[in-house]
Formats: C-alpha cells, structure tokens, sequence
C-alpha cells in the first residue's frame, strides 16, 4: 500500500485567483508596499556578484527623504542644473499630456496614454544613456523623447496622423520611432519590444560595438512567454541591456498581484535567471537616474543585464478607452505613499535655494505657452477629421528596398 495516502483524505482542491486588496467604493489600501527610509539602502559595486545583492530585488532605493534632502549613498549624481532642467523636462511631459487628452476629447485623435504620476521614471532615465544606445519602450515612455528633446511638433503631428505624421499614418497614435533619438518602434503586441531589446543588445556585442539596449515593460507584460524568454537570452549570453519594469501597480483594469504571481516582487524574477536585480522609487528623480547609472555602467564593461523594477503609481486611466473608476477607488491616487514625482523634486529644489514657488508657477506658465504653440503648429497641417492626411501612396513606399512586382500593380490599381 502507498505511504501518500489516499486522494479523499486531503479533501477536494481549490484554485487559487489573487484579488486586490480594495474596490471601487472602499479606501485606498497600500499597506502591501513595504517602503524603506530614503539613503537606507547600500549602493553596491558595479560589478558586484548577482548573488551577493539579492536583498535589493526585495527593498526600494530611494534618495528624497520626507523633508525633500537627498540622503544616502545613492545621491548626489546631479548638478542643481541638471536637475533643474529635469523638473522642466517632467513639467513639459505632463503639460503635453494635458494637452493632448484634451485634442482626443476634441475628436483631433483617436487614441492618447497619458503618464500622469510617472514622468520621472523615463525622464530621468534618459539622462543615464549616451548618443547611440536603443530604447525598446513601451507606450508610456514619451518622456524618453521629451527629455531628449525631440520635436514636440513631430510627437503631436503624429498623435493626429496628419500629412506631417513622420510614421505616415501607419501606426496608432503615441507608438513613436526615431532612430536619431534611440527610441525603437513601438508596438502594439505585449512583451514583444523586450525580445527585441535582448537580440539588439547582442548584436551590439557581436559586432564589438560600444552601444547599450534599454527594454521597457510594464507590470502586467511580465505576464507575456516573451519578458521570460528574453531574460533567458539576456541572463545566457550576458547581453549588454537593462530589462526596466515599470510596476505602476495597474494593467488596464488588472491589479498586479495577477502578473506578479508569487514572487514577491517583479524585481525578484530576474533573481531565477542570475541577473541583478534592483527595485527603485519610481517617483524619486535622483533614485532613478542613479540606479539607472548604475546598470547602463555595469551594461557598458560588459557585465551583462540589469533588472530594475520602478515601483510608481499610474495616476490616470490606462487610456483615454478606460475608466479606472470601474476597478479602482477614485482616491487612491492621493492615497499613493511615494508622493508626486514633479512636486517632490520641486520641494527638493527649492530647500536647496535653487528654486522658488514663484519661478514653479512662471515655469509652468512658460511651457503651456510652449506646448500650446506646438499643438497650433501641428494642427495647421491637419487633424484625425480635418486637415490633410498621409497620402495613401505612403503604404507602398518604406516597405521594401525594391517594390516587388504584386506591390508595384496594387499601387497602380489603387490609382497611387
């Protein structure tokens, strides 16, 4: 007879769905968020051994404190003026943002994502990168664009797909590229940029080049076969790239807890594979430019990948399709424990007397200034229902290098 017993004796299974901890209509609850004091966190070599920093896939690094001081040994990295031209950076986001949301209500577009509440974590990543190296974003990455300063002009004309649009209409609005900038096409298809980022990285390798890889996903992605395919890849040859998740707690009307499964904290899947993995303030500036600093160092010595989970708090819908209403109390945003990116590094700012509220107030006025002369500019040459719009030529041409034969007598068809 067996020793395991027999299946009655255990009594039935039962399958286990995670479910968040609130509803709409309850208070907001983030008590699940296990925060550690701002500067409490070591700053390990750069090429420390995977395993001798596992404990930082399961604490936040943070540098602003309560009183907005930079603390510990991950500051210092910035020059007031380097942050000063971040807060802006972060503001122009967020006015373009506003902006925009507005022309989609307006019928000008069809479509916005807006990245209210994490505009540090891609604005202050970009600053960590050099001319060259690749960002495989996702949707809510602008900022990768913004603070470097490509024109808001091309973002806008793109968003309302008008004949200025520099992707001709083919791709559904805020799914920039430009090559010039390091920001890869965007996607539509979940996960499929962080596959493509770890096969970049590698080419770069290949061919002795000295160009790093950004990946970019959000929380629910890491659900997708590819986020784990490509950190075998990744974590296998070594490849020169940082594997970022933004964790700002929502998929579209999904909680986390179905994408993180059991393992604590989306940090920590890269721990499986032997990849450093480290998890930040997402809404602390300096925190995420210098763990980012850290890993795109570590990436350029050919140390191989760096996890990083930036822990944020997507303020706004998911899109301009979503209600978060219908999944999520309406004030939880407020609720949120690491506070406002924009205003965080503002109080941090101005206690360093380099700031006041006054030049805040003249600088955001300035920007809208900015952004509603952008969005003149990129309406004079059409909108989603008015205006000029991508020549349906444009379909045929950018395909191939050389127009095959069924494509040449479908344009001449079409009468194109």
């Amino acid at each position: 007879m067996s020793d395991n017993g027999s299946p009655g004796e255990f009594g039935p299974l039962s399958l286990h769905v995670p479910e968040p901890a609130v509803r709409p209509g309850g208070s907001p609850d983030f008590s699940n968020v296990e925060i550690d004091e701002a500067g409490a966190i070591r700053r390990p070599e750069v090429d420390a051994n995977p395993e001798d920093i596992r404990d930082l896939a399961f604490s936040i690094i943070r540098v602003l404190n309560r009183d907005g001081e930079a603390v510990g040994p991950w500051a210092g990295l910035l020059t007031d003026a380097q942050l000063i031209e971040g807060l802006r950076h972060m503001m122009l986001l967020r006015t373009f943002d506003a902006r925009m949301q507005i022309a989609q209500r307006q019928g000008k577009t069809s479509f916005y994502m807006q990245h209210l509440g994490e505009e540090a974590v891609s604005c202050a990543f970009r600053k960590a990168l050099s001319p060259g190296d690749m960002n495989f974003p996702t949707y809510r990455q602008a900022g990768l664009l913004i603070a470097d300063d490509y024109p808001m002009v091309e973002m806008m004309c793109q968003i309302y797909s008008n004949e200025r649009d520099p992707l001709k209409g083919r791709q559904l609005p805020i799914m920039y590229s430009s090559k010039e900038h390091g920001f890869f096409s965007i996607s539509g298809n979940l996960a499929t940029q962080y596959i493509q980022a770890v096969g970049w990285a590698m080419a770069s390798a290949i061919k002795q080049d000295n160009k790093i890889a950004a990946a970019w996903i959000g929380d629910g992605s890491t659900a997708e076969s590819d986020f784990h395919a490509s950190l075998v890849f990744a974590s296998t040859y070594k490849a020169p790239v940082v594997l970022n998740i933004v964790n700002n707690q929502w998929a579209i009307s999904t909680f986390q807890g179905i994408a993180r499964g059991g393992s604590g904290t989306f940090a920590a899947r890269g721990l499986g594979f032997g990849i450093p993995a480290l998890r930040v303030d997402g809404n602390d500036y300096l925190a995420v430019y210098a763990v980012a600093k850290w890993a795109t160092e570590r990436a350029r010595r050919n140390l191989g990948p760096t996890l990083i989970e930036y822990v944020t708090y997507r303020a706004g819908a998911h899109s301009t399709s979503d209600d978060p209403s219908a999944y999520r109390p309406k004030t939880e945003s407020d609720a949120w424990p690491l506070g406002d990116p924009v205003i965080r590094l503002k109080n941090h700012l101005i206690g360093r007397g380099v700031w006041t509220d006054d030049r805040h107030k003249q600088t955001e006025a300035e920007i809208l200034d900015t952004v509603v002369a952008a969005q003149k500019e990129a309406e004079s040459f059409g909108t989603l229902h008015a205006g000029g719009k991508p020549s349906a030529r444009d379909m045929f041409e950018g395909v191939y290098e050389e127009m095959p034969p069924h494509l040449r007598r479908q344009r001449q068809q079409a009468g194109v």
